[in-house]
């Protein structure tokens, strides 16, 4: 693993344009390409090359990555059609998470300096998202949040700050609307 990788799995500024990086992206589109090319996820064997771990999960195309290696599933997931899932950083479900179509998880941040951005600086921040949470369609979780167990984000939130523990959010920006589910 080169300085760039180390760097930008760290919470670093990263040069995007970096050789391995590059070649690592292209690696995950050319696997994307194959995948989103199933019907249903017919070949799941290409998710065991794509993905860091995925324990069967159930993925439906199209899926989009940008490296695919820094994403773990934990047992029992499913995640709809559309999902993007940007793993600049790590990206690690629990067991049993559902994700609706069209979700968004981003780890991928910019400096708010715009001679920063101008320079191509790119950083990022790993995503944690609990056993059992149900992610609704259209979501989007921001950079560095943490999903407790059991929480629901409703369809269309747009995740800002972590999530406690079964708690239900929604609006943008998401904010609590029930502590408790009365199913869990």
């Amino acid at each position: 693993m080169g300085p760039a990788r180390r760097a930008m799995l760290a919470g670093l500024p990263y040069d995007p344009e970096d050789n391995e990086l590059a070649a690592l992206r292209r690696r995950a589109q050319d696997l994307m390409r194959s995948y989103n090319a199933t019907i249903d996820g017919d070949d799941r064997s290409i998710l065991s090359d794509l993905l860091g771990s995925w324990n069967g999960a159930v993925i439906r195309p199209p899926f989009y990555v940008d490296y695919g290696l820094h994403i773990h599933f934990g047992p029992g997931c499913f995640l709809n059609y559309g999902c993007v899932f940007l793993d600049v950083a790590e990206i690690r479900l629990g067991a049993r998470v559902q994700v609706g179509p069209m979700a968004q998880v981003l780890t991928a941040d910019h400096p708010r300096e715009a001679h920063r951005r101008a320079a191509g600086e790119e950083s990022g921040r790993p995503v944690t998202i609990g056993d059992d949470v149900w992610i609704g369609a259209g979501a989007l979780v921001l950079p560095g949040v943490t999903i407790g167990a059991g929480a629901i984000i409703g369809a269309g939130a747009v995740v800002t700050r972590d999530v406690p523990a079964r708690t239900t959010v929604a609006s943008n920006p998401a904010r609590p609307i029930a502590s408790k589910p009365p199913f869990i």
